[in-house]
């Protein structure tokens, strides 16, 4: 039977901010993404999601993101290579310290936003990413989106990797994903959300903007957590892609 991943990026408040329900969302995938306080996320956000993940039975990970609050991380900042290495290595060392006090294992390491979409398409950020990685730990999966830069910098560095796809995300024809604020960039309907899972996992595509096939292999499906009702897609995702025959596992 096919088996896909299904991961959430989650632990996205601040202080009194609060960004989704997590809770509610946890229940329904199989891995977990965890802001790790450059982009979101504060140390009792942090510890209370990986302990939701450790009760919830869901593999936990690191979600590093440029340090920019202000922007939720989806502003590309102008840094190095060295600078964003350095940013990702502190960023994981702090997860990590709240992850072992709530006896957490961290199981992967998954960039945010801006930081996320730069190194899927430029060598020297992707290159550094995965060296921090690398240097934390090669136990660790690292993924990135599939077919691009980051993936080819995790496999270079002898990292285990995970090609990342997403059900509520538009792709352009080239299988980089849609500008947010663009014209179906955004994926919200229940029903379109597993008609594209599907199309990924069984027949390995998604359809671009004038409907062509564009090619995806795919080991993980996303399903984000700041768009409304982010929960319910989710459960209805599972149940959907479980009906079908997928097995949903890290």
């Amino acid at each position: 039977m096919p088996t896909i991943d299904l991961n959430c990026d989650c632990g996205e408040g601040f202080g009194a901010w609060q960004l989704g329900d997590d809770a509610a969302l946890l229940r329904h995938v199989s891995s977990a993404n965890i802001a790790c306080g450059a982009h979101a996320g504060d140390p009792e956000i942090m510890r209370r999601t990986l302990r939701l993940c450790r009760e919830l039975g869901v593999a936990a990970g690191a979600h590093p993101g440029y340090p920019d609050l202000h922007g939720f991380g989806r502003r590309a900042l102008p840094m190095s290579p060295a600078e964003v290495e350095n940013s990702v290595l502190a960023q994981l060392g702090a997860l990590a310290a709240l992850a072992r006090a709530e006896g957490v294992a961290l199981r992967h390491v998954k960039p945010h936003g801006a930081l996320y979409n730069v190194a899927a398409v430029t060598p020297a950020i992707a290159e550094a990413i995965a060296r921090a990685v690398a240097t934390f730990s090669r136990e660790l999966l690292l993924v990135g989106l599939a077919g691009s830069q980051l993936v080819a910098a995790g496999e270079a560095a002898g990292l285990r990797v995970a090609r990342e796809a997403f059900a509520d995300r538009g792709y352009a024809a080239d299988g980089t994903l849609l500008p947010r604020g663009t014209p179906g960039a955004l994926i919200v309907e229940p029903t379109e959300n597993l008609a594209q899972a599907l199309r990924i996992v069984m027949e390995g595509h998604v359809l671009g903007p004038g409907g062509e096939r564009v090619p995806v292999a795919a080991d993980t499906l996303c399903v984000h957590s700041d768009t409304p009702g982010a929960a319910a897609r989710a459960e209805a995702l599972r149940r959907g892609l479980e009906a079908a025959g997928v097995v949903i596992q890290f």
